[in-house]
């Protein structure tokens, strides 16, 4: 897979934060913050925000709650296609990263590909009965959308050493929160917290 250039900026790495939804009426927005030594949450990073029924999936992230800088996003390549390539792109634009689904090997376990400079992986639910069992309740009508009982997490793994590359740990709360860890230094923390978002927003598409 051709990889994208590398942004001129300096890569930010976080290894662990933590991501949490909140749901309004026209757009989904996400909370990112650092975690500090304790496993408590602490300064806010980002706030991300996903705009309802657009042609083209794009998530902006934010540098505070005021939402007046873009700091980094993620973006569909294709139009109206749950599969397509997403390309996380730093404040002016420079790719940074990509993302995409894998079509045959979610029907049953979703699956994603991550991809950096110098660096590919995949990701898993961890759980394949988990897996199977999720995709049962979100048959059921109205359930399935609005509510997933099981707790579920993904592993991203380098595909040339099997190392951990990131993980991903939903947490049991009202809303969505996510525990999210990043052992491999090369990944860029936009890169980090795009892939997480997507993991959220996209999960179900």
């Amino acid at each position: 897979m051709t990889q994208p250039p590398a942004s001129s900026s300096p890569a930010p790495v976080v290894p662990r934060f933590f991501v949490s939804q909140r749901i309004t009426v026209m757009v989904n927005r996400y909370e990112i913050r650092a975690a500090n030594p304790d496993g408590t949450e602490g300064a806010l990073l980002a706030v991300a925000e996903q705009k309802r029924m657009k042609l083209k999936e794009e998530v902006v992230f934010y540098a505070d709650e005021s939402r007046t800088r873009p700091v980094f996003s993620f973006k569909a390549r294709q139009r109206l296609d749950v599969h397509a390539r997403h390309d996380v792109l730093d404040e002016h634009g420079t790719p940074l990263g990509s993302f995409s689904k894998k079509f045959g090997a979610s029907l049953l376990r979703s699956t994603w590909e991550l991809s950096a400079p110098g660096l590919e992986a995949v990701g898993r639910e961890r759980r394949p009965v988990i897996a199977l069992l999720r995709r049962f309740w979100e048959l059921i009508p109205y359930l399935g959308d609005v509510w997933v009982p099981f707790v579920f997490h993904f592993d991203f793994v380098d595909t040339a050493t099997g190392a951990p590359v990131l993980v991903s740990e939903r947490r049991k709360a009202i809303r969505d929160r996510y525990d999210v860890s990043v052992p491999d230094p090369r990944v860029d923390f936009r890169v980090a917290a795009a892939m997480a978002v997507a993991l959220d927003a996209l999960q179900s598409r």
